[in-house]
């Protein structure tokens, strides 16, 4: 038995982990979830710690989507009693922005003013509590989909009355307020273990798709980031997210509102492809952290 599962979704994501995996000498098995199928009554663990890397974005690739095929599955092998990492818990959260609006709420920290909806006809009601300009979320989303900027009541009714408006999986809307980022770039903090990892500040605040992998510039072209050393009470506010969703890998994303200089906490990703080129951007590789860490979880598992 192979030492770790990487159950995945997407093609090419993961070739730098599986390097990073390959150069730290772990026996790992990789299993994609497309055609993967399993025996509730039985099914074996394929290795005492798996490792969820399934994207919340699936749906845009698979009318068939894994996403809650997923979460299934990894209740089944944690039952078996495999080590899961960022398990169905995590995925729960990761896959609801209005769960993780909720969250950050409940920690004390700023988000955008937000109004939580299930039908498209409920959408104007909301935007009047909210006001223009706003964005319409899916709450299920990923690589910037399902979301679309609305600056008047009369925009956001000839999309509801025309049937596209945003839609989500699970059929649940978010109403947000346009927050303008200050010199228009975002955050994002990746953690490791509940702990700080490294932080990028992403310039682009104005898309929705901010994805700074190597195989999402591959796709959609690149985008302009650097390292920087966020402040000590945003570090720490995102060591408590990670903890209290449970997030063993993940990144948190702020951006500081211009308005008024608050920083606003807006999405939490729990699937980190890390930055791309990071040698240049950071100094070092990332994945190989990720991959010593992983070994010490294969460690405790052997315990």
């Amino acid at each position: 038995m192979p030492e770790i599962a990487l159950l995945y979704e997407h093609p090419l994501w993961f070739e730098p982990l599986f390097a990073a995996l390959d150069r730290g000498g772990v026996d790992y098995v990789k299993l994609a979830v497309g055609d993967h199928r399993f025996d509730p009554a039985a099914s074996p663990p394929p290795a005492p710690v798996i490792f969820n890397r399934v994207a919340m974005s699936s749906f845009l690739r698979e009318p068939e989507h894994p996403l809650f095929y997923t979460a299934a599955l990894l209740d089944h092998w944690r039952g078996q009693g495999a080590t899961v990492l960022n398990g169905p818990e995590v995925m729960a959260i990761d896959s609801s922005k209005a769960r993780q609006l909720s969250l950050l709420g409940r920690l004390g920290l700023a988000t955008p003013r937000t109004r939580v909806v299930h039908r498209a006809a409920d959408l104007a009601k909301a935007a009047e509590e909210i006001g223009y300009p706003l964005l319409v979320k899916a709450d299920v989303g990923g690589s910037g989909a399902g979301i679309m900027r609305f600056d008047s009541a009369g925009e956001l009714a000839a999309v509801v009355a025309a049937g596209d408006a945003p839609r989500s999986v699970d059929q649940v809307l978010l109403v947000q307020e346009a927050v303008p980022a200050r010199d228009g770039v975002i955050w994002r903090l990746e953690t490791l273990g509940g702990r700080f990892l490294y932080a990028i500040e992403v310039a682009g605040a104005g898309q929705f798709d901010l994805c700074p992998a190597d195989a999402c510039r591959d796709e959609r072209g690149a985008i302009l980031m650097r390292a920087f050393d966020p402040p000590a009470e945003i570090v720490a506010a995102a060591e408590r997210v990670a903890a209290a969703m449970g997030m063993n890998v993940g990144g948190v994303e702020v951006m500081v509102d211009e308005r008024d200089g608050t920083a606003k906490f807006y999405d939490i990703n729990a699937l980190s492809n890390f930055v791309a080129k990071p040698t240049e951007v950071l100094g070092y590789d990332p994945h190989d952290n990720l991959v010593e860490w992983l070994k010490g979880r294969i460690a405790e598992a052997r315990a």
